[in-house]
């Protein structure tokens, strides 16, 4: 579905909620979302980038965005409940929730991992993910047509050496969003799936492969068909399936 070409106003009228969208693939999906129509609800951890991906959102001449900075490390369940409140009692509603903050945290060895280090991406990549689907599901359920997805990897697929708690934290991902799709497989409006990006031209990307030359990957904005894909119509009734991005 890369190469899947969107209607100009696929995702009209719609409300997606974009987390990590202050960089990389975050900020490219809510930049396309917005321009093929979406009002976009740009949530990170660094207004500073919230406000620029905002800007570039409003020079696009797309609906304008709105920015919600929440750090997920240090969020509790109040935070997450104040953020549905917020979107509820603006749009009544979300048609998308896509889950792609991450961090990918050390690169080692099973038996010499930092075990601070394994309880926050654990808690970043999978326990946040859980706790703000929790809090905005019944805004998902309100749409008549929601898409949520989460962010997988290849290491979430098949354990790769070295790749420690984010591999783990991907596997769980993996596990959650076919949970939640088996459990609500009979709600007709709303569809759960994960996407693995791939080697994309990211900084998560740089750390990970410090010595890969960049410019040999996809940018985020080359990727974008298969998210298009799955946050509009099209794709109803496909649920509790991972694609692969590229």
């Amino acid at each position: 579905m890369r190469n899947y070409e969107a209607a100009p106003d696929l995702l009209k009228d719609r409300v997606i909620l974009v987390t990590g969208a202050g960089d990389g693939i975050g900020r490219a999906a809510a930049r396309t979302f917005a321009r093929h129509g979406a009002t976009v609800i740009l949530l990170g951890r660094t207004v500073s980038k919230l406000e620029s991906v905002y800007d570039q959102i409003e020079a696009d001449g797309s609906p304008t965005p709105a920015i919600y900075p929440m750090n997920l490390l240090g969020a509790n369940l109040e935070d997450y409940q104040e953020l549905a409140q917020k979107v509820n009692e603006t749009w009544g509603r979300l048609d998308g929730l896509l889950h792609n903050a991450g961090i990918l945290g050390t690169r080692a060895p099973i038996d010499h991992y930092d075990e601070e280090e394994w309880q926050k991406v654990m808690h970043v990549n999978l326990t946040a993910p859980f706790v703000m689907t929790k809090a905005c599901l019944p805004l998902l359920l309100a749409s008549d047509d929601a898409s949520l997805v989460f962010t997988s990897s290849g290491v979430g697929r098949k354990g790769r050496a070295f790749w420690g708690a984010y591999a783990v934290s991907k596997f769980g991902t993996e596990g959650l969003m076919e949970t939640l799709a088996d459990e609500l497989t009979n709600k007709e409006n709303i569809r759960i799936n994960a996407i693995n990006p791939g080697a994309t031209r990211t900084d998560m990307r740089a750390d990970a492969y410090p010595a890969e030359d960049p410019n040999e990957l996809l940018t985020p904005e080359e990727i974008m068909g298969t998210y298009l894909f799955l946050f509009g119509r099209e794709s109803r009734g496909i649920t509790g399936k991972s694609f692969d991005a590229q």
